[in-house]
């Protein structure tokens, strides 16, 4: 299995090399590779079109906000045969809230990316591609759906649950949060707690918002670990 999967990236090398030479790429990892965002629509119908490529599916779009990545919520480094401290760092991202949450988040220099899973069924090859969005607070990028009609709600749920505008898209509105829904959960600075709650209204008879009343609490802390691995010494 090892095997075949060595092979298929081995070929799609080969083709990446000389059918999209012309496109500054890297790759990620064994089965990642990125593109520049302005030409995202040239590489994925190529992608899509040319006979030795060939990939037919878009199997998904993973959207992803990067806004504390690597950022420990524990000091898991300096660790003792003890366990963690119990002291979780206030301006933690599990403790945010609205008015804590843009201030306290760190922001990296490319916050969002979508990464579009394809498969080619008639050349046995996955890939995933992905492309960096050129702006922050207003991430966008070009809608694929002319090149493959699975992505419409693919974007829509991008756009819904972290805001990334998919520029002529045929209906891009929200896809699974309620009506007048304020903000994009999915992003690393929306509260876990949100921003207000639903409950029973007696005298109106009905359902109403109200400020949420719950205090965040971090139960399972992020925590970034090590390698594993010990240094190696010279001596």
């Amino acid at each position: 299995m090892n095997n075949q999967i060595s092979q298929s990236n081995e070929k799609l090398k080969i083709l990446l090399d000389s059918d999209l030479c012309k496109f500054s790429f890297n790759f990620e990892s064994k089965n990642t590779v990125v593109f520049d965002a302005e030409n995202l629509i040239e590489v994925m119908s190529i992608f899509n079109e040319n006979e030795k490529l060939k990939f037919e599916i878009l199997i998904d779009i993973i959207a992803v906000d990067y806004s504390d990545y690597g950022i420990s919520e524990w000091n898991a480094q300096n660790a003792n045969n003890k366990g963690y401290s119990r002291g979780i760092k206030k301006d933690s991202s599990g403790r945010y809230t609205y008015e804590t949450a843009k201030k306290n988040h760190n922001q990296p220099k490319k916050r969002f990316a979508a990464i579009y899973n394809l498969l080619s069924i008639s050349s046995n090859l996955r890939l995933n591609v992905k492309f960096y969005c050129n702006e922050d607070d207003v991430p966008s990028l070009p809608t694929v759906t002319s090149i493959w009609s699975s992505a419409d709600w693919y974007e829509r749920e991008a756009y819904d649950l972290l805001g990334i505008v998919f520029t002529d898209h045929p209906d891009l509105r929200r896809l699974l949060t309620d009506y007048g829904f304020i903000g994009h959960p999915l992003r690393k600075d929306f509260p876990l707690i949100g921003n207000v709650e639903v409950n029973y209204d007696l005298d109106k008879e009905r359902v109403v918002y109200q400020p949420v009343t719950i205090k965040p609490r971090v139960l399972i802390p992020k925590v970034i670990r090590g390698n594993g691995k010990k240094e190696e010494s010279n001596g």
